[in-house]
């Protein structure tokens, strides 16, 4: 016998129509749902509750029915109910409306103009806890139920990224911030608001129409600390952020040092096979910068001007780079003298110059850095300039660190007027650049300021990258012992056809760039390594990839028509107007037969080079991961610092994601092809 009351209103309510769907209440019922979505999302995100993990906190629950007693029984009641009345409510309007899984959720034109006016609901995560409104009389219509929603936020768009099941994104919308497609694997794309530089890839040339080359040197390493960085999260970095010469200059390799300040190096040169081609050679060039002895103490006046605006409230950047300059500090003797400006948040001077022995001094003005604002301190640049030549030092150190997250608003907003400050500037001034977290690193402007300032940027990423910029390697990022230090190779076409350098794309210079001293080039600092490779088409291989000229005529080769290439540096001693002149020629008994005949430092540079190409998608890579992997592994040697097992580590983390699009797939190994 039915039990049912006959006012039973739930019995009244199966007799009333339904309406008709509405645009309003379906979009409705679409923000209910999304809210829902968001909420989930959050208490995902949210962090962990202290104590055990949920498994263990689950297992003590349970236990605890059976009469184990248990200290921690944290259940999240406030999300749960949250979670029960929203998710009912956002089903009951997606099933009144009508919406089926092939309907489209953009709303007709008339309505998303009049949705897009109405204010986005805040955010679950924010929003503040209050009583339960009345339930609704069991008489009210669905469409009532929809009208006291609340109002949805602007119209989600075909190309709008939306929690799933809910919209999808139109086929043509490309990725936002999320994967991109490279070989057969999806991979996380770079961040974006990251500039670098575009560049092309060196060309090949041909020896008779082009014999010589002639480039910078370049000490930069940011480009590596990035790279790894990227892989190290998972993504592949995009081709203009990968400048091989930097990844090749990251490590430290054992070249012969010069005896003294007077010659500051000396090159040191081999000719191998290429790992990734056996039918070409590399010549490899090699030079060790003079380091000082401990004992000499030459007197730094240094100012530190630091980006304090909003967007270095991560802990990637502010808190890291304070970190990072009290390392730098903690080096620093009596001779030295500190001074701190800021720009943005913490804007003027924050320490005058200030003896490195008042660490505690120097620190607490450290500590006392926020980030926050954006444009105050509108004379950054200029003022640290101007606290460094008050305080100049002769023959000493004289130089700006400049520290940010890329935003350069320094109190000179034109970049090219900005690039001019800095170069009038660096025969007194130098300047180094050290950039901090990603998404708006501006490493396009670190280096050319960077390279005007007659300085070296670097990328800190980590504590560790810190330790080793700004600990190990200090000597070389102050003390500059060569100027103005270039390289040019002219190549014998009785016995080269073709040549390509790998990398310094942003370094080139013009032939008759070498031999003029007004002309600027790189600096090397005590004990900095600078390293070269090129890649050259012995006569005769069946390598060579352009057709001789039909009408030409033989070049006339040297007397010693057996020499390879002549070598010759020019530099500057720190302080001289007049460069100075290093010559040398290769010769074939620097020729080994084997790669694996040449030294461990020579076998590892290729194989950094091998990656860099590769991970640029070159179309000159053609080594396969694993020989990459191989060949560094055999050349590791002492690896003080473990740099070099890092790298081996890193080519196997880019050999999962696969960034390569160019490789010939026949490369399997360093051996190359039958």
């Amino acid at each position: 016998m039915s039990t049912e009351h006959p006012d039973d209103p739930l019995r009244r309510l199966s007799g009333v129509e339904p309406p008709p769907p509405r645009p309003d209440a379906r979009a409705a019922a679409v923000a209910a749902a999304r809210a829902a979505f968001e909420a989930e999302q959050t208490k995902k995100s949210a962090p962990a509750t202290k104590g055990a993990g949920w498994r263990r906190r689950l297992t003590s629950i349970v236990s605890s029915f059976r009469g184990i007693s248990i200290m921690d029984m944290r259940i999240p009641v406030g999300t749960a109910a949250i979670a029960l009345l929203i998710l009912p409510l956002g089903w009951q309007l997606y099933s009144t409306t009508a919406l089926s899984p092939a309907d489209t959720v953009v709303a007709p034109q008339p309505v998303r103009e009049e949705l897009a006016q109405a204010p986005a609901p805040q955010s679950p995560a924010k929003v503040q806890p209050r009583a339960p409104e009345p339930v609704a009389d069991a008489a009210t219509s669905t469409a009532e139920i929809a009208d006291t929603a609340p109002p949805p936020p602007a119209v989600l768009m075909e190309s709008e990224v939306a929690p799933q099941g809910i919209v999808m994104p139109a086929p043509s919308s490309p990725p936002v911030g999320g994967l991109t497609r490279s070989a057969d694997f999806m991979a996380p794309a770079e961040p974006k608001g990251d500039s670098f530089t575009s560049f092309d890839e060196q060309r090949l040339k041909v020896v008779a129409e082009e014999p010589v080359s002639t480039f910078s040197v370049d000490v930069d390493t940011a480009s590596y600390s990035y790279v790894r960085r990227m892989l190290e999260d998972g993504m592949v970095p995009e081709p203009d952020a990968v400048r091989v010469e930097e990844l090749i200059n990251y490590f430290p390799y054992d070249y012969p040092a010069p005896g003294s300040a007077e010659v500051p190096f000396r090159p040191s040169v081999a000719v191998y096979p290429t790992p990734w081609n056996p039918a070409t050679q590399l010549i490899h060039i090699g030079i060790k910068g003079y380091e000082p002895p401990v004992t000499e103490d030459r007197p730094s006046n240094l100012v530190f001007l630091i980006d304090t605006s909003g967007s270095m409230d991560e802990a990637d950047k502010l808190p890291l780079l304070k970190r990072a300059f009290s390392l730098l500090v903690e080096q620093l003797s009596g001779n030295d003298t500190i001074s701190i400006v800021a720009y943005a948040g913490s804007a003027g001077v924050v320490l005058e110059p200030t003896r490195a022995t008042e660490k505690a001094t120097i620190i607490a003005a450290l500590d006392g850095l926020w980030a926050g604002g954006s444009t105050a301190g509108a004379e950054g640049i200029e003022l640290a300039y101007r606290l460094a030549e008050d305080n100049l030092v002769q023959g000493g150190v004289n130089r700006v660190i400049l520290a940010t997250d890329g935003d350069f608003n320094v109190g000179i907003e034109d970049p090219e007027e900005l690039e001019r400050f800095i170069a009038a500037r660096r025969d007194r001034v130098s300047l180094s650049v050290l950039g901090f977290g990603q998404g708006n690193l501006g490493d396009d402007t670190m280096q050319a300021l960077a390279q005007n300032g007659n300085g070296n940027a670097s990328y800190i990423s980590s504590f560790s990258e810190a330790r080793k910029v700004l600990v190990e390697e200090i000597g070389g990022t102050l003390q500059t012992i060569a100027q103005d230090v270039k390289i040019q190779v002219e190549f014998n076409p009785a016995v080269v056809s073709e040549y390509r350098l790998i990398g310094y794309e942003t370094r080139a210079l013009n032939r008759e760039d070498f031999n003029n001293d007004k002309v600027d080039a790189g600096d090397i600092g005590a004990g900095h390594t600078v390293t070269a490779l090129y890649e050259i088409t012995p006569v005769g291989s069946d390598a060579a990839l352009v057709d001789p000229l039909r009408y030409g005529t033989e070049a006339e080769t040297a007397a010693a028509s057996d020499e390879i290439a002549f070598l010759r540096i020019r530099y500057k001693q720190p302080g001289e107007t007049i460069s100075r002149l290093i010559e040398q020629p290769i010769t074939p008994d620097l020729v080994a037969a084997d790669v694996d005949e040449v030294g461990e430092d020579f076998r590892f540079a290729a194989a950094v080079a091998a990656f860099g190409q590769k991970l640029k998608g070159s179309i000159h890579a053609g080594m396969s991961w694993d020989g990459i992997v191989e060949l560094a592994q055999g050349a590791r040697g002492k690896d003080e610092g473990g740099y070099r097992s890092e790298f081996v580590s890193l080519a196997e983390t880019a050999a999962l994601l696969k960034p390569d699009t160019h490789t010939d797939p026949c490369q399997s190994s360093s051996e190359g092809c039958e």
